[in-house]
C-alpha cells in the first residue's frame, strides 16, 4: 500500500474507532437501562396484579360469606330443601343470588358433593361434582378454574364458603370472570403484557403480544390453576408472568443505529476529504523529490535538491543535496582507488603466474648443480631427461607474456592431453623431501580447453599441495580418470591429494577470495585463479579437506568429443 493509501486508511481509522466505540457505549446503555426499567415496571405491574387477585379474591369471599348469611335466614329455601316446598325455587335461587352479587359463577353443593342449585350452568342440578371444593380447600386461595355454561366455558377465579341450614351443610362456589378482557384492563396500554401458563400450555394471553413470547423476560408468581380429569379436580400450580414487548425497545435502539450510522458515514466522508487533502499536501513534494532522484546522476553537476521549504521536507532535501555532492566527491575516489587497485591486481596476477612459470625452471636449475656437483659424469643425460622441463617452463612463460601482452587473456579453444601436462608438472614438483607421484589413466581423453590455462590450474593446485607438505616430508598424489566416457557430457577427473596440514573451515570459506593467503610472501591468488580458469573452461571444481588430515581438490574439465573416422 502507498503512503497516500496508508494516511487515509489511518485517518478513517482515527475518525471512525470514537465514533464506533462511543456509539457502542451509548447503545449498551441505553438497551441495559431501558430494560432495567422495563423490568421494573413488569416488577411493579406483577404486584399490582398479585395485589388485584387477592382483593378480587377477598371481594368474592365477601360476596359469597353474605349470600351463606342471606341463604340461611331464607325459609323458603330452607323447606323447598327438605321437600316441604316448590323445589323450583332451589333450582332458581342460584341464578338469582348470582346475578344479585354480581359473580359470574355461583353453585351450592350437599355435603355429598351432589350440586344443589347452580347458577351459570342450570342443567347441572343434581349432578356429583366433589373434586371442585375439595381442590379448593387445597389450595387455600383465589384458584383459576375452566367454568362450562350452556353455550361456552370460560376461566374465573373461584372460592368457596360454607353454611349450615338446619341439619345440612351446604358449600357455596363463587367466582368472577377473569378472561383476556379482565387482565388487559389490569395491564392498560404499553408494552407490558399478562401471560398465564401451566407448562407448556397458555391459558391467558393479554395485553402486548410479544410479551407472550417471552412471559419470564419480567416479573412472575405461581396461582392455583384447577385442572379437570374427568370427575377429578387436581390443583396445579400455574405461573402468572408479566412481560414487555420489547418492539418499543427494538425500534428505539433501531433509530440510534440509523443516527449513528449518519454520523459515521459523514465523520468517514469528511475524514477522507481530509485525509486526500493532507496526503496531497504531504506526498506531493515526495513525488518531486523522487522524480529528482530518479533522474540523478552523480556525473551531471546540474542535478541538485535545493528548495526553499522550512519544514522537515526541505530539511530531507537540503540532506539529499548534502549526500550527492558526498557521493560525487566518493566516486571521484574510488574510480581513482579502483584503477590503482586494478593495476596492482594486474601485477600481483602477473607475477604470480611468473613465479608459477619459474618454479620448474628454478627446481631443473638446482638439480643440475646437484648433479654437476655429486655426479658430474652423469650431467649430460640428466641434461637430456630434465631439458623437455626447461622447454616447457620457457613456452610457459612465453604464452603469459603473449596473453598479457594483449591485457585480457584469452582461451585458446582447442584439445589437450592432461595426462602429458599432469606427469610434467609432477615430475617438475618434485623435491627430496617430498613425493609428487601421478597415477594417470591410460588412454586419457582429451579435454576442451587452452593447453596454457590447464597448465596452470594442474601447476597451481599442486604447488599449493607441495607447500601444505611439512619440512619432513609427504606426499602429493595427482590422478587423472574419465566420467562418462563415450557418454555426452563425459568429462576428464582430476584429483590432487595431499597429506599436507589441511585447512579449517574459515580457512576454506575465505580460500577463493583474491589476496586472502595463509603463507608468508604468498600473493592469495592461486585457487582464486583457478576457480576463474575452471569456469571459463566450463568445469567444475571442489575441495575436501580436514585440519591435520591433508587436502584433496577434485577438477573436471569437459571431455572433448571423439574423433569421426572416415569410412572410404
Amino acid at each position: 500500500m502507498k503512503f497516500r493509501g496508508r494516511l487515509v486508511a489511518a485517518t478513517l481509522v482515527l475518525a471512525l474507532v470514537p465514533v464506533a466505540t462511543l456509539a457502542i457505549g451509548v447503545r449498551h446503555e441505553m438497551r441495559e437501562r431501558l430494560r432495567d426499567e422495563y423490568r421494573n415496571r413488569s416488577a411493579a405491574m406483577a404486584a399490582l396484579v398479585e395485589t388485584e387477585i387477592l382483593r378480587l379474591g377477598a371481594d368474592i369471599a365477601g360476596r359469597l360469606a353474605q349470600l351463606g348469611t342471606d341463604l340461611a335466614a331464607d325459609n323458603r329455601f330452607r323447606l323447598a330443601l327438605t321437600g316441604s316446598a316448590d323445589q323450583r325455587y332451589v333450582l332458581d335461587y342460584a341464578m338469582s343470588a348470582m346475578r344479585t352479587a354480581g359473580l359470574a359463577m355461583l353453585q351450592v353443593q350437599d355435603a355429598d358433593g351432589r350440586i344443589v342449585s347452580s347458577g351459570h350452568f342450570r342443567n347441572a342440578y343434581g349432578q356429583l361434582d366433589p373434586g371442585l371444593p375439595l381442590a379448593l380447600a387445597r389450595s387455600g386461595a383465589p384458584s383459576l378454574t375452566e367454568t362450562r355454561t350452556p353455550d361456552t366455558t370460560f376461566l374465573a377465579i373461584v372460592l368457596s364458603d360454607s353454611v349450615q341450614i338446619g341439619s345440612r351443610s351446604l358449600t357455596l362456589i363463587g367466582g368472577m370472570k377473569a378472561e383476556e378482557s379482565f387482565w388487559a384492563r389490569l395491564v392498560g396500554e404499553g408494552p407490558l403484557g399478562i401471560t398465564i401458563v401451566n407448562g407448556t400450555d397458555t391459558l391467558v394471553q393479554a395485553g402486548s403480544a410479544l410479551a407472550i413470547g417471552s412471559p419470564l423476560s419480567g416479573s412472575s408468581f405461581p396461582i392455583p390453576l384447577l385442572r379437570r380429569d374427568g370427575d377429578a379436580v387436581t390443583v396445579d400450580a400455574g405461573v402468572l408472568a408479566v412481560g414487555f414487548d420489547p418492539t418499543p425497545l427494538g425500534r428505539l435502539l433501531g433509530s440510534v443505529d440509523r443516527w449513528f450510522l449518519s454520523v459515521a458515514g459523514a465523520m468517514a466522508g469528511i475524514a477522507m476529504l481530509a485525509a486526500l487533502w493532507l496526503a496531497a499536501r504531504i506526498s506531493r513534494p515526495i513525488a518531486q523529490l523522487a522524480d529528482r532522484t530518479k533522474g540523478l546522476d552523480l556525473d551531471r553537476l546540474d542535478v541538485v535538491f535545493d528548495v526553499d521549504r522550512r519544514d522537515e521536507i526541505g530539511d530531507l532535501a537540503r540532506l539529499l543535496d548534502a549526500m550527492t555532492e558526498r557521493l560525487r566527491t566518493s566516486i571521484v575516489r574510488l574510480r581513482e582507488a579502483e584503477r590503482r587497485a586494478a593495476v596492482g591486481d594486474l601485477a600481483r596476477q602477473i607475477n604470480h603466474d611468473i613465479k608459477n612459470g619459474l618454479t620448474p625452471i628454478r627446481n631443473v636449475l638446482r638439480h643440475f648443480e646437484e648433479v654437476a656437483r655429486e655426479r658430474p659424469e652423469e650431467l649430460v643425460g640428466v641434461f637430456r631427461e630434465r631439458s623437455q622441463t626447461l622447454e616447457q617452463g620457457i613456452a610457459y612463460l612465453e604464452g603469459l607474456s603473449a596473453n598479457y601482452a594483449r591485457l585480457t587473456p584469452a582461451l585458446r579453444q582447442g584439445t589437450c592431453d592432461v595426462n602429458g601436462i599432469v606427469a610434467d608438472v609432477a615430475r617438475a614438483a618434485a623435491g627430496e623431501t617430498r613425493r609428487v607421484n601421478a597415477r594417470l589413466e591410460p588412454n586419457l581423453q582429451l579435454v576442451v580447453g587452452d593447453p596454457v590455462a590447464v597448465r596452470r590450474i594442474v601447476e597451481n593446485v599442486v604447488g599449493n599441495a607441495v607447500e601444505s607438505l611439512s619440512d619432513g616430508g609427504g606426499e602429493v598424489l595427482v590422478a587423472t580418470e574419465s566420467v562418462g566416457e563415450g557418454a555426452p557430457g563425459s568429462s576428464v577427473r582430476v584429483t590432487v591429494a595431499d597429506t599436507g596440514k589441511g585447512m579449517t573451515r574459515e580457512e576454506l570459506d575465505r580460500a577463493f577470495q583474491d589476496f586472502y593467503t595463509t603463507k608468508s610472501g604468498g600473493t592469495g591468488l592461486g585457487l582464486s585463479i583457478v576457480r576463474r580458469l575452471v569456469l571459463d573452461l566450463g568445469g567444475t571444481l571442489r575441495v575436501m579437506t580436514e585440519r591435520g588430515a591433508g587436502s584433496r581438490v577434485v577438477i573436471e574439465l569437459p571431455a572433448a568429443p571423439p574423433a569421426k573416422e572416415n569410412v572410404t
